[in-house]
């Protein structure tokens, strides 16, 4: 069998950070106006009283306290509360493959490798600001690659479903080096008037370069020792919108693209992703104590805790599960690649680690780890 490395990994912050307060501000000035002009309706029960926020309760419930953003003109802005973006002239890239290139090539230079040697490029994202052609596919000619690309969503599993994929292409030769790529831009699904998912996302991306041993040239190489897949339907994480949606004799008052019932996730997601993590490491004949570090989702930091303590029988420490979220916030599929790349510099020879994703779908996606 072929072995596999990450032999490099690239992380592109967006040049822009808002912070909780900023956030609260604009939300709490919005409910207290629209409460105020709503008096009448929602006193009679037809509509509900907006409900305002603090940045205690966002860091208490979360654990973030900002996020980076691509787009910050409009989000603080009471008359807009959104991204304020100008449409993209369609012979120019998107926000998406900009923030891919950008990622691509830090991963590129810390492997040490030429954009020509990548012939296979995925680019994975729980949304996609365009359906088609293909993003990886612009992404391709803009830094040299050959071979072929294609993009691809498992929601907040992607970048690690990604991984697997490229490293099953690796195995079976289809491919020799491979460009696996997370653009998340997140911040416009957000209803900015609704306390419970206006602070949750952040706009990141991160790639890997993945190849076989044999040809890697790196001094920091991850050998993928093992992975594992679940998926099982759910839709409390949804998109309610789609392309469809200009068909509809009436469209929905609720413009959010992002809908989750967080307490459900908690008690039916949580318990999928730990035994799944479990399991993946009685596979490879590990106990968990071999393992220095879980690089693991990055949605919320009360589920990575109580998914570590879980799996560690212990309270963890920080580098146990190190967590990115009170910089960069929730960013999909992107967040335990971050996390990787953040945290994995000081590992020896012999050194394990399992990166885990999980999410809508429900999704799980676990990865083995060993620095070489």
């Amino acid at each position: 069998m072929t072995s596999v490395v990450i032999s490099g990994s690239g992380l592109f912050t967006p040049p822009h950070k808002v912070s909780n307060k900023e956030l609260v501000d604009v939300l709490n000035a919005y409910a207290e106006k629209y409460n105020s002009e709503h008096q009448a309706e929602i006193a009679a029960g037809t509509l509900a009283e907006k409900k305002s926020s603090s940045v205690e309760f966002i860091e208490k419930a979360s654990g973030i306290k900002s996020r980076y953003v691509m787009h910050k003109e409009g989000i603080t802005d009471l008359n807009v509360m959104h991204p304020s973006m100008v449409k993209n002239d369609p012979e120019q890239p998107p926000e998406m493959v900009l923030m891919a290139v950008e990622a691509a090539k830090q991963a590129i230079a810390n492997s040490g490798k030429h954009a020509s040697d990548i012939d296979m490029i995925i680019l994975g994202s729980s949304n996609m600001q365009r359906s088609y052609p293909s993003m990886a596919v612009e992404v391709q000619p803009i830094l040299g690659a050959s071979g072929f690309g294609f993009d691809m969503n498992v929601a907040c599993s992607t970048a690690t479903f990604a991984i697997i994929n490229a490293y099953n292409a690796i195995q079976t030769g289809n491919a020799n080096t491979v460009l696996v790529v997370n653009p998340e831009f997140t911040t416009p699904q957000l209803d900015y008037t609704n306390r419970d998912s206006h602070l949750s996302f952040g706009d990141v991306a991160t790639a890997l370069i993945i190849e076989k041993q044999e040809t890697a040239i790196s001094a920091n190489q991850f050998k993928i020792v093992n992975t594992s897949q679940i998926t099982q339907f759910s839709n409390n994480i949804r998109c309610n919108h789609s392309y469809v949606d200009h068909c509809y004799d009436e469209l929905a008052e609720d413009n959010s693209f992002f809908f989750q019932e967080g307490r459900k996730v908690f008690k039916e997601l949580l318990p999928l992703a730990t035994n799944t993590i479990s399991s993946h490491i009685a596979d490879n004949n590990w106990q968990v104590t071999d393992v220095k570090r879980m690089w693991l989702h990055q949605a919320n930091i009360n589920m990575n805790l109580f998914a570590a303590k879980k799996l560690l029988g212990r309270e963890p420490e920080f580098l146990d599960a190190p967590l990115i979220l009170d910089e960069y916030a929730n960013t999909a599929s992107a967040g335990s690649v971050v996390a990787f790349h953040k945290y994995h510099d000081d590992f020896k020879s012999g050194d394990k680690g399992i990166l885990c994703s999980f999410g809508a779908g429900y999704s799980v996606g676990c990865i083995s780890l060993e620095k070489l």
